[in-house]
C-alpha cells in the first residue's frame, strides 16, 4: 500500500464536501483493477460502501432521474424491448466517442451525485463515522474534492485486460480499447492519497485493506 500525501486521518472533511460532517471517503480505479474486490473487503472492515456503478444503474433505469434524457440523447435505439436500457450498446456507443461520452456523463453525473447524497446521509443517520463511495471516474469528473481522500485501486494491464475480458465476455481487443478510453492508471494512483496493488495475492490485497481500513476509521 502507498500513502502519498493524506497525513492527518483526524480531520473532518469541509463544508465543500459531499456530505458535510460525515467522513466519506473515494475509491476509485481502471475497470478490471479489482475496485469491487477492495470494496468488499472494507465492508468485512465495517466501513459501508456506496456503489456508483449500481446508482448509474439505477438511475438510468426506467422510472429513474436519468433514463428519460438518456434516452432523448441517445435514441430508441439503446432501449430493450422491455424499455430498459441496453448497457453494453451504450456502453459501445460511448466508448467509441469521447464527446458522446462526455453528453452522457453530464447528463448522469448530476443525479449520480444526488442519489450518492441521499444514501450518505442514510449511512450517517444510523450513526456510521465514516463510509466510502466507489466510482471510476472520481478524478475525470473532478470529484476528489468531495472527498476527505481518494484510494486508488491498480493491476497490471495484462491482468486488468484479462479479468475484464472474462468478467464481460469481451475480446481482447475490446477489452484494451475500454481500459485505453479511461485515465492512465499511473496518473489516477499519482492522483490520489493511498493506492492499493491488486496485482498479488488475495491476502496481500486483505492485508492492504485492513491497513487503510484502520487508517480511515482513525485507528491508525
Amino acid at each position: 500500500m502507498t500513502v502519498r500525501t493524506y497525513t492527518d486521518p483526524g480531520r473532518m472533511v469541509n463544508a465543500d464536501g459531499i456530505l458535510p460532517g460525515m467522513r466519506v471517503f473515494g475509491l476509485t480505479g481502471n475497470i478490471g483493477s479489482g475496485k469491487s474486490t477492495v470494496a468488499a473487503l472494507l465492508r468485512e472492515e465495517g466501513i459501508p460502501v456506496i456503489d456508483a456503478d449500481r446508482i448509474s444503474r439505477e438511475v438510468t433505469a426506467p422510472g429513474g432521474r436519468a433514463y428519460d434524457a438518456v434516452v432523448h440523447a441517445f435514441g430508441g435505439g439503446i432501449k430493450r424491448h422491455d424499455g430498459s436500457i441496453d448497457r453494453k450498446r451504450l456502453g459501445e456507443i460511448v466508448f467509441a466517442d469521447p464527446a458522446s461520452r462526455a453528453r452522457l456523463e453530464a447528463i448522469t453525473h448530476p443525479a449520480i451525485l444526488e442519489s450518492m447524497k441521499e444514501g450518505l446521509a442514510d449511512l450517517a443517520r444510523k450513526g456510521n463515522r465514516a463510509a466510502v463511495v466507489e466510482a471510476t471516474l472520481i478524478h475525470e469528473s473532478g470529484r476528489k474534492g468531495l472527498f476527505e481522500a481518494v484510494i486508488s485501486v491498480t493491476c497490471d494491464r495484462e491482468t486488468a485486460i484479462s479479468r475484464l475480458a472474462a468478467r464481460d465476455a469481451m475480446s481482447r481487443g475490446q477489452a484494451e480499447a475500454r481500459l485505453s478510453a479511461q485515465m492512465d492508471a499511473d496518473r489516477k494512483a499519482g492522483a490520489s492519497d493511498f493506492v492499493i496493488d491488486n496485482s498479488a495475492s488475495p491476502e496481500e490485497t486483505g492485508r492492504q485493506v485492513n491497513r487503510i481500513a484502520r487508517i480511515l476509521l482513525g485507528n491508525e
